[in-house]
């Protein structure tokens, strides 16, 4: 097995990737799969989306979608794991060993468990769990078993997500007491300049807000949605700021600091809000024109994104099958040979 350094990242498969996904995680992790120092596990999770989404066409085309975009904006998948979470079995079955080690006051402390027993509170509802589901409030044991089942050592995170990681922490120290080393203990990697754009209505960019530009969108809906974001009444000729407009955050998450920079003079001039529009949307168009090309190939031809992901589920096993055997042993639990 590899000595290099595990990095591990997951994407829940429940919409299509937007432009806030793409500066935010895809690009960074794409290019890191070409990193030869480290080996990156990049899966898509779609058992996770089935905590918050009962749609299974929207999974499986959202799965789909998902796989598309991350070949065709360039992942190594030589160097890269690139896998379904649901074809590696042996991650819901750690998830169940974990369980069966992991304290119930620790899932308590879990801060979507809390947020949704608070929106209960002051709704006035009388019982605290309502609409609380056993995968809402075992979401951490799972993501424990996704990172565990490889002993990542390095999981790039959200700051809202560092808790997962520490519990994850928590239960691996917990079961290499009870049952002796197996797991490494993962680290959050959180990075400090990771772009965080602004969506169509000005708040972040997020499927919840339903205020997303799809990263792959066709160009007419392309230039619809970039001319409906919102901007100030500045008029044509007054000075604005680009620090606080949103058409800049987007335009500077893909532009060279030379062209950023010319930008910002043009705001500094007072260049007009349509203006700005187009230039955006041209912007965009040509950048992303020859990945959006690959990723229509690809998505009318599924069999192609079918292969990609069952060879990487295959290379996931090579990990996940030994580990499995190791944690029956020690557990006292023979079962079938993987």
């Amino acid at each position: 097995m590899s000595t290099k350094s595990i990095v591990l990242t997951g994407i829940t498969t429940t919409g299509t990737p937007h432009l806030g996904n793409y500066v935010g995680a895809i690009r960074p992790a794409i290019e890191a799969s070409r990193d030869h120092d480290v080996l990156p596990f990049y899966f898509l999770a779609d058992y996770h989306a089935l905590i918050k989404c009962q749609d299974p066409e929207r999974v499986r085309q959202s799965t789909l979608e998902i796989a598309a975009t991350w070949l065709a904006l360039g992942l190594d998948t030589e160097n890269a794991v690139f896998y379904r979470q649901s074809d590696v079995p042996e991650i819901t079955e750690l998830a169940w060993i974990l369980s069966c080690v992991t304290a119930k006051g620790l899932m308590n402390r879990a801060h979507a468990y809390k947020a949704a027993v608070q929106a209960n509170e002051e709704s006035g509802e009388s019982d605290p769990d309502k609409g609380v589901t056993m995968g809402l409030f075992n979401y951490p044991i799972l993501m424990a078993a996704d990172i565990l089942m490889f002993n990542a050592n390095k999981v790039p995170v959200g700051k809202d997500q560092v808790q997962h990681i520490e519990m994850a922490r928590d239960i691996a120290g917990r079961f290499n007491h009870i049952y002796g080393e197996h797991f490494v203990l993962p680290e959050a990697q959180i990075s400090e300049d990771t772009a965080v754009l602004c969506g169509l209505d000005g708040r972040k960019m997020s499927k919840s807000y339903d205020n997303t530009i799809p990263l792959f969108a066709p160009e007419k809906q392309l230039r619809k949605l970039i001319m409906k974001i919102k901007t100030n009444s500045l008029l044509p000729g007054e000075p604005k700021d680009p620090d606080t407009c949103a058409l800049f955050g987007i335009y500077r998450a893909f532009a060279t600091k030379e062209e950023t920079a010319a930008i910002r003079r043009r705001y500094a001039e007072g260049i007009a809000w349509g203006d700005m529009k187009n230039i955006l949307f041209e912007y965009l168009d040509d950048h992303l024109k020859a990945a959006r090309e690959r990723y229509d190939a690809l998505l009318q031809a599924p069999d192609k994104i079918e292969e990609a992901l069952q060879d990487g589920a295959r290379k996931a096993r090579s990990y996940s099958a030994p580990l499995i055997r190791k944690v029956r042993h020690s557990i006292g639990i023979r079962g079938l040979s993987l």
